[in-house]
């Protein structure tokens, strides 16, 4: 059959495969990216052509993506195992492209939330396919790499995010009105001033201003979303998504498309090894979620798994991702340039990822857990002793900063690229929760856990903007030092090592230890 059947299509290079799968990854960390200088044009009211949002909504703006995230990511995998994965990322391309049209287009906040669900759902789905896509597709010799350029995907869809609202932003100037009629006096009317000066002035009127600059970011998002659709179109579907629902000539066909025998073995051998997979896999035991939570040691595991899901999200590290010009405006800087120092952070964050790829090939799982939550306890401490000593007393009754040492804004993002260097060099969750759990209990469990991780995501998204209005940075960023503090007391007393053995040997040895 392997000889006689033919490839399915024209060849793709694996490169070209890679590029084109990853587009999703690219929208993920945009999409996720693009909300943070987007938000504070939003605040502007109507007149302005903002959505008059108040600080509630900003935050729920930003947590319904990831609730939308966490069904994505549940419902994604099952479709993609039903369908095909190609199959799935095609559908997921739409669904990017109407959330990034339905966002730009919004006329209140109500729409926006509705499609920032959508579109979060497109985010957890690419989160929970793209992976897999390439994993299943790429040869052995090159299958980490392909795997590992997708997060750097996400990383690097974060800092063009960054990128392109620090040049819109600078075409457009910060958040402005055109002043019509103010009560104080202060400014003459057709006055065109930032609105973080004047949102504080009882009774003023306004008639123009700059607030459809947020609707010109996010509709960047389509133009990769119509390339996914169209580049996707053209690749092969997985040959082991072929192989495992017995689809054997079609299997051929794809892989015919995408190997080099030469360099990558025989077709022949490599769709036996996926065929004895798929009947060993067919005859293991799958457990529901009743028979891991009355079991000892699986009970142990699951809980592990979901508390390191809760834990990432709870370094606070998407308070930067999403809210960094809201916390460097909040440490006195206009806003104009807030958004433009944001891509400072996002090239950290670009950065901090490819070393974390170096320390996992090194070193220990705890060991780089470990590391990351010492830094972050040590970086968000800092951070709120800069906001208490060197910004608050400065604050006036209506936020604005007077006085305040000129370096404090700096200080600010320095210790914030600190932090975000920290998460994502020692960003190790992934890893461990792919690691940790039995073959019969993974698809499950690491459905849970990844489901914990993006709706603290979402919690974090929502209470963040609220506890930095009614309680300031100092007080914020100390509570999510407490909170890392117990994050890196369970890394050290709970927390299992998985690097040195098989995943098979690690069943046998969670189920001795743990029970």
């Amino acid at each position: 059959m392997v000889r006689t059947t033919p490839a399915s299509g024209k060849r793709r290079s694996l490169g070209a495969i890679a590029a084109v799968a990853t587009l999703g990854s690219l929208l993920f960390g945009y999409d996720t990216g693009v909300i943070a200088a987007a938000l504070p044009y939003m605040h502007l009211p109507h007149a302005a052509h903002g959505l008059t949002m108040t600080t509630v909504e900003e935050g729920f703006v930003g947590g319904l993506l990831c609730f939308g995230a966490a069904l994505g990511a549940t419902f994604g995998g099952r479709l993609s195992d039903k369908y095909g994965r190609r199959h799935n990322i095609t559908v997921l391309a739409i669904v990017f492209l109407a959330g990034a049209l339905g966002c730009t287009f919004s006329v209140n906040i109500w729409m926006l939330y509705l499609f920032r669900i959508i579109l979060g759902f497109a985010v957890g789905g690419a989160s929970a396919t793209v992976p897999v896509f390439l994993g299943e597709t790429a040869p052995k010799r090159i299958r980490g790499v392909l795997v590992a350029v997708d997060q750097f995907m996400i990383v690097g869809g974060q800092l063009l995010a960054y990128a392109m609202n620090a040049v819109i932003a600078h075409a457009n100037g910060g958040p402005s009105v055109t002043v019509q009629n103010d009560p104080s006096g202060a400014y003459a009317p057709g006055a065109v001033v930032d609105w973080e000066k004047v949102q504080h002035i009882a009774g003023i009127v306004v008639s123009d201003g700059n607030g459809s600059t947020w609707r010109y970011m996010l509709i960047l998002a389509s133009i990769p979303a119509i390339a996914l659709w169209i580049g996707i179109r053209l690749m092969p579907e997985s040959s082991r998504w072929y192989a495992a629902n017995l689809r054997i000539a079609e299997a051929v066909g794809a892989l015919k498309r995408v190997r080099d025998e030469e360099k990558d073995g025989p077709i022949a051998g490599e769709l036996n090894e996926m065929l004895e997979i798929q009947r060993a896999e067919a005859k293991q035991e799958k457990w529901g979620l009743g028979q891991i939570w009355s079991t000892k040691w699986t009970r142990r595991l699951l809980v592990i798994g979901i508390v390191l899901g809760l834990a990432d999200q709870l370094t606070g590290i998407n308070t930067a991702m999403y809210y960094m010009p809201k916390v460097l405006s909040a440490a006195g800087l206009p806003m104009s340039d807030s958004i433009s120092l944001n891509v400072v952070s996002g090239a950290v964050s670009f950065l901090g990822s490819g070393v974390g790829f170096l320390l996992i090939a090194r070193f220990a799982r705890r060991h780089i857990g470990i590391y990351q939550e010492s830094s972050i306890v040590i970086s968000l401490t800092l951070l709120a002793g800069v906001f208490f000593f060197f910004i608050q007393p400065y604050q006036q009754e209506d936020g604005t900063i007077l006085g305040a040492p000129a370096f404090a804004p700096y200080l600010v993002l320095v210790i914030v690229c600190l932090f975000v260097f920290a998460k994502q060099s020692g960003t190790v969750t992934w890893v461990l929760v792919s690691e940790l759990f039995p073959a019969k209990i993974r698809g499950l469990s690491m459905g849970m856990a990844v489901g914990a991780l993006w709706i603290a995501n979402g919690i974090v998204a929502i209470v963040f903007p609220i506890m930095m209005e009614d309680l300031g940075g100092a007080l914020t960023y100390l509570i999510f030092a407490v909170l890392n503090v117990f994050s890196l007391i369970f890394y050290k007393k709970f927390v299992p090592e998985t690097k040195y053995d098989s995943l098979e040997e690690l069943e046998l040895r969670f189920e001795k230890e743990f029970s």
